[in-house]
């Protein structure tokens, strides 16, 4: 049976953070619907502590834990980039601890050189994270920022474009290898994310609610290359994105998980605006999916 919670709104909350639990307990009554738990560059927790603190906090509430994140570069060389590696190869080893299906961050890169350099490293790294977290059900999705790179040189992830898509995919076609997704990271590009959703659903493991405005004035006249930033990066419902379009898409497209914004962004929603803006994207993702319930049909 069909059902709006195939797809979630969530949220995503710093892993990293002294008590992320606490973050979630207060934050659980706004409405959420899942929580995508991540970690920059280190897994600084007990895995078993932190699923079980979540659990508590969460109680009764219909929260679920979707994916979990570990964003850095563990194709690199640097103790950081170790650290990071051996956060994926946790999170693989305890995801079911926390009900997650999907692990999801960088791809990594070597840093200053051209994108194909890093595939080698690509194939290596990925081959054997592929096949531990094959192991234990697990699948691994690579988000699809740039981090100020390109194609020339850049320092954290290959996976930006669908170029590098095709790449990737062909290098080391796995199964349980693929996307998370959202839109804002192709605006920044100026390419149309619509197109990309038909071609790549199937790819998309888990999508951020993040989105972007591309000020087209400042595009006109002072190019992307001036002083003036000519996009900003946004929360849903503040962007250029139509976010009924896109659900629509994930769900012809067979989409099932969540969609967990991604804050800290907007330049506008921050600081202590920053949870009014999420709770305006959450309940404008909710009306974008067609609202916050069910409405069986008549008999």
């Amino acid at each position: 049976m069909r059902d709006l919670l195939d797809i979630r709104i969530g949220t995503m909350i710093r892993a990293n953070a002294p008590d992320p639990a606490a973050y979630v307990r207060e934050i659980v009554g706004h409405g959420f619907e899942s929580v995508e738990p991540f970690f920059w560059q280190t897994m600084n927790k007990d895995l078993k502590r932190l699923a079980g603190e979540l659990r508590e906090a969460i109680g009764d509430a219909d929260v679920t834990i979707d994916t979990l994140g570990m964003f850095g570069n563990p194709l690199g060389t640097e103790e950081l980039d170790r650290a990071t590696l051996a956060g994926w190869e946790a999170l693989i080893d305890h995801a079911h601890l926390f009900g997650a299906r999907t692990i999801a961050g960088f791809t990594g890169r070597v840093r200053g050189r051209p994108l194909e350099e890093s595939l080698p490293a690509f194939v290596e790294v990925w081959g054997e994270l592929s096949r531990r977290a094959d192991d234990r059900g697990v699948r691994l999705a690579f988000e699809n920022c740039a981090m100020d790179g390109n194609w020339a040189s850049g320092d954290w992830n290959i996976a930006h474009n669908p170029d590098a898509w095709e790449l990737m995919f062909d290098a080391l076609p796995n199964d349980n290898l693929g996307l998370e997704w959202e839109p804002c990271h192709q605006l920044v590009y100026l390419i149309d994310p619509m197109p990309q959703i038909r071609k790549w659903a199937p790819k998309f493991f888990h999508v951020h609610g993040k989105d972007a405005t591309v000020r087209w004035d400042v595009v006109r006249e002072h190019g992307v290359f001036g002083k003036h930033p000519f996009v900003q990066m946004r929360t849903p419902g503040f962007g250029d994105t139509d976010w009924t379009r896109v659900i629509s898409e994930l769900r012809l497209a067979g989409y099932r998980g969540a969609i967990d914004i991604e804050g800290w962004h907007d330049p506008v929603y921050r600081d202590e605006l920053e949870m009014t803006g999420q709770v305006r994207a959450l309940d404008h993702l909710k009306l974008c999916r067609g609202g916050a319930r069910l409405v069986p049909n008549p008999a």
